[in-house]
């Protein structure tokens, strides 16, 4: 089996009854559970109470923000929050006597979940050219290796990825390197997950981001929550939902699966609620056939319009239409002709669902459209995402308390790393910074994103490939493609904390060079450092370990990117010596260069840090006339090939991103196994198979297959026509030659694919 792919094994699938609410006692009992597995017990505690906290550290899991004001609730942190700071602080180590014992071959063989639970890596470890062992090399040695491998080829034949783990300050001077190098060359992980986000937002509203902050979520009247899974994604999230149903507002959520985290939630942190009940946070769930949300925000808006046809003014926000957004009568003439049938058709809803929660949003003054990577990663994402601004801009709610857009964002600092300048693109404003803060012409020309990068590797036009954090083979798409590009390379580089299967599917030659993780105090020649996330809201806030780094030779991420710089570039007037000292001189380059952080380094150390500017919230928008723009976009319905089914790819509620923590999906029933394929019992019927019979799944476009071998079938409650499996085991399905149109997102949660029954069945 080759080491890109999670071996197939067949274990003993336990199918059971999915939990009825979400958190609560066993989310405690699972998050000590994992304490008590990776640290001891008082040190685990005391290491918690740090977490998320002001003047601690920053989650490395999600980036949904903590509470506003000088301090926050104590245990501020979700069971995945736990389990991510267990692993990251885990007590077991894999030096040079566990590669001597292990052949990368042989670690191909483990699963994920086996090889993130072997323990941290606490040394550089090298694997040289034909070799079947990493080895230990010194960090000295480790930098030669990489400035030699970069100076004997042209920049643009390197690759540079950034995770969105990375702090604002090792993004900054990264960007700053890889610039100076000569390339922008800069995929990130923002290419896979809201780049549609990016995208669609700056062009109708101004700005990439969000516009709501946590306190609107408590004051909104309606949410609409669509495509996201924050009961395991961000579960914190369940918190100010919580908050919004008890000061009068209403949810509606839409999905193809039902999530436990958007139906009942029983708050750890109220142990009154363990006793007396959850919050029941969804008033209605529309259970949407997959990637037909925006068949069914057209339906919405066309029977909002056609009310407002028979009462002028009393359903659409008229005043704010007139005075701050372009583009009406288009978007009106487009729902005039819209066929309200057929919208309704294709979300594989009823008419009465549909006009009951149009009604709910007719009603509602406040309203916050919240949203996470099931509307970002199809081909239409782009044009979906203009549709529901089309919504919040006919009723007027963008720009004022408890409304607003919401774009749920998956990782710690994958917001600030844009914001940071780590981008493909090299906006004119950060061009002209650096080339005055820095004397250097940085290059023009658009460089790889997470696509192109695998294209370019495939096709051999990359030599170099450095992961700043990830896991890039487990998060990209179309994975034996991705293999036969990293192994084109001369040398991949990987900058980890824990071993991951990016190491073993590698170049030539191989590096591993071992980081701090949040959790651990980083000390400097100046003294103790700290370093800074921005959350999904656009708080900026300061991030400091508590850890002592025992019994192993790390370098924190801003350390591996100065030494990389000095030993790659000896002639740059940048001062890389003192930034990897003092990183408070960091934070001043970066209020020179990147705007909105002005007094950074003053700023950020005030309890809960600081909003940067955000134009939509105050009703400035930043597009080509100063308005919002309302959009006409075409739909696009899926239609099915007699046997195809519509995948989508989501995650365990025992997984972080790529990362394996456990083998049990307890919010859907799933225990043992991670090999399954969620399926609705009647198309369970129709193929002849029964509950646990194996199959291999085949995808095919531009006359490629791809197949995923031994999966099990879980019937389940989802749509006719669509199956849910998860990732990464599934992404070898999809395809990296059809992307979204316009932000290049690979199309993870609509994959067009046949199910075959196994000769294992």
């Amino acid at each position: 089996m080759p080491a890109e792919l999670t071996p197939p094994r067949l274990t003993d699938l336990e199918i059971k009854a999915p939990s009825s609410r979400a958190a609560g006692l066993p989310a405690l009992r699972y998050s000590l559970k994992h304490v008590t597995e990776h640290m001891h017990v008082g040190e685990g505690l005391e290491t918690l109470a740090k977490l998320n906290q002001k003047g601690g550290f920053d989650c490395p899991g999600c980036a949904w923000p903590d509470p506003d004001g000088a301090r926050t609730p104590m245990a501020e942190y979700c069971e995945n929050g736990v389990k991510a700071i267990a692993e990251e602080a885990t007590k077991r180590r894999i030096g040079p006597a566990f590669f001597a014992e292990h052949s990368v071959e042989a670690l191909g063989d483990w699963t994920d979940y086996e090889l993130g639970k072997s323990g941290r890596i606490t040394m550089p470890m090298h694997l040289r050219p034909g070799a079947q062992h990493y080895t230990p090399i010194s960090w000295e040695k480790a930098f030669d290796l990489m400035s030699r491998h970069l100076k004997d080829m042209e920049p643009d034949e390197a690759v540079f990825y950034t995770s969105g783990r990375t702090s604002n300050e090792a993004a900054f001077l990264y960007q700053l390197f890889v610039r100076q190098y000569g390339t922008n060359n800069l995929p990130d992980c923002s290419n896979m997950c809201h780049e549609s986000t990016s995208l669609a937002l700056a062009e109708v509203l101004g700005l990439g981001k969000g516009s709501v902050t946590l306190e609107d979520i408590h004051e909104a009247d309606l949410i609409i929550c669509l495509g996201q899974n924050p009961g395991t994604n961000h579960p914190r999230m369940l918190t100010a939902l919580e908050k919004m149903k008890e000061n009068g507002g209403h949810m509606i959520s839409v999905n193809p699966l039902p999530e436990v985290g958007l139906m009942d939630f029983v708050n750890p942190q109220r142990p009154l609620k363990m006793v007396t009940g959850g919050t029941e946070l969804s008033d209605l769930f529309l259970q949407v056939k997959i990637n037909e949300d925006q068949s069914l925000l057209r339906a919405w808006l066309k029977i909002l319009y056609d009310k407002e046809q028979q009462a002028p003014g009393t359903v659409f926000d008229r005043s704010f239409i007139d005075s701050y957004t372009s583009g009406y009568p288009a978007m009106a003439a487009q729902l005039a002709a819209t066929d309200l049938a057929d919208c309704i058709n294709n979300t594989g809803l009823s008419a009465e669902a549909v006009y009951e929660s149009a009604g709910m949003i007719h009603g509602a003054s406040r309203i916050i459209v919240c949203y996470a990577m099931g509307l970002t990663q199809h081909e239409n994402s782009v044009d979906t995402i203009k549709e529901l601004v089309n919504l919040l801009l006919v009723k007027g709610s963008i720009g004022k308390p408890g409304a607003g857009i919401c774009p749920v964002r998956g990782h710690s600092n994958v917001q600030g790393d844009r914001t940071m300048g780590v981008w493909d693109k090299l906006k004119p404003e950060l061009a002209d910074a650096l080339r005055t803060h820095y004397h250097f012409d940085p290059p023009t020309e658009d460089g790889y994103d997470v696509v192109k990068a695998i294209h370019a590797m495939a096709d051999g036009k990359v030599k170099f490939f450095m992961g700043m954090g990830g896991n890039f083979i487990s998060a990209t798409p179309d994975t034996e493609l991705t293999a036969e590009g990293l192994r084109n390379c001369d040398l991949t580089v990987h900058v980890s904390t824990k071993l991951n299967r990016s190491h073993l599917v590698h170049g030539t030659e191989a590096l591993i060079l071992p980081c701090f993780g949040r959790t651990e105090k980083d000390l400097q020649q100046t003294g103790e450092q700290f370093v800074s996330c921005e959350n999904s809201m656009g708080v900026v806030q300061l991030s400091k370990g508590v850890l002592e780094v025992e019994d192993m030779d790390l370098m924190s991420e801003c350390a591996i990117v100065c030494e990389l710089a000095r030993a790659t570039l000896p002639d740059s007037r940048v001062p890389w010596q003192s930034y990897r000292q003092d990183y408070d001189l960091i934070r001043d380059a970066i209020a020179a260069c990147i705007p909105g952080f002005d007094d950074y380094n003053e700023r950020v150390r005030q309890p809960g840090g600081f909003y940067l500017p955000n134009g939509p919230r105050e009703r400035r928008f930043d597009t080509s006339d100063g308005k919002a723009q309302f959009s006409t976009t075409a739909l696009s319905p899926h239609v099915l090939a007699t046997g195809e089914f519509l995948m989508t790819t989501v995650r365990s509620h025992d997984q972080y991103n790529t990362t394996i923590y456990g083998l049990h999906d307890r919010y859907r029933g799933v225990h043992k196994e991670r090999r399954v394929v969620f399926i609705h019992p009647d198309d369970l019927a129709d193929l002849g198979a029964h509950a646990g019979a194996v199959v291999d799944l085949k995808s095919e476009y531009a006359g490629q297959e791809r197949w995923a071998r031994t999966f099990q079938l879980v019937p389940y409650s989802i749509p006719r026509g669509c199956i849910a499996t998860y990732f990464p085991e599934a992404n070898v399905l999809v395809p990296s030659q059809v992307t979204a149109r316009g932000s290049n997102c690979p199309i993870s949660k609509s994959v067009r694919v046949t199910i075959h029954l196994s000769m294992l069945d």
